[in-house]
């Protein structure tokens, strides 16, 4: 496993670029180191590591990710989002235990839309049984990027969107100033527009949104 996260990041910093770095992490609101590394060329070289070492074993995914997340650079939590997306159909009923690691670990808007969309989302689809019970207990929790994470799960669900849900989560989590809260309140309800505008309109106008929540959510909506 060392072995495994120490290769992934030494062919990351044969790319360092001191000027880019600063640029990502000006970008980032200084939250984070970077190497300098932009998206396409971290993916390339992640796509050389996995064509010579392979996946980690799934007992092994754990330690891997974590590792990953302990590393100062921001694009090593980056390349742990891209092995999720590889091993995400293994996934068992203990790796929500992982998956609320990374959410509340470094969190900030990059690292965590990705995971609620691509594997949160997953994750529920997945184990249904679990739904609402972790959706309640996140929601309590008050930590906004797990909230976050609760607004966001079904982004890609289209027709599979559980509507009923998508309201309750709104109307449970709408009452704030938190800008990330409310950004995020109007993009679930931007994109289920795609799918049932009406619905969303009736969900705009039955609960106090905020301007920007609302502003996001009827963005398309009436228009060709």
């Amino acid at each position: 496993m060392e072995n495994y996260v120490d290769a992934l990041y030494e062919a990351a910093l044969k790319h360092r670029n001191s000027e880019e770095a600063i640029k990502l992490s000006n970008y980032m609101r200084n939250q984070f180191k970077f190497i300098g590394l932009r998206s396409p060329q971290l993916k390339e070289v992640f796509k050389q590591h996995v064509k010579t070492y392979g996946l980690p074993p799934k007992e092994e995914l754990h330690e891997v990710i974590t590792s990953l997340w302990e590393l100062e650079e921001r694009e090593m939590q980056i390349a742990g989002l891209y092995l999720l997306d590889l091993m995400k159909k293994q996934f068992t009923e203990d790796d929500l235990e992982l998956l609320e690691h990374i959410i509340t670990t470094k969190p900030w808007w990059d690292t965590i839309d990705h995971i609620a969309k691509k594997h949160f989302g997953y994750y529920l689809e997945k184990f249904p049984q679990h739904r609402q019970q972790i959706i309640d207990r996140w929601i309590a929790s008050g930590h906004l990027w797990l909230i976050r994470s609760c607004i966001l799960f079904q982004l890609g669900y289209k027709e599979r969107t559980d509507a009923a849900m998508l309201e309750d989560i709104i109307a449970r989590t709408c009452h704030t100033n938190e800008f990330f809260i409310n950004k995020a309140i109007g993009w679930a309800l931007r994109e289920y527009a795609k799918q049932n505008p009406e619905k969303v309109i009736e969900i705009s106008d039955t609960y106090p949104l905020s301007n920007l929540s609302r502003r996001e959510a009827l963005k398309h909506i009436g228009k060709d």
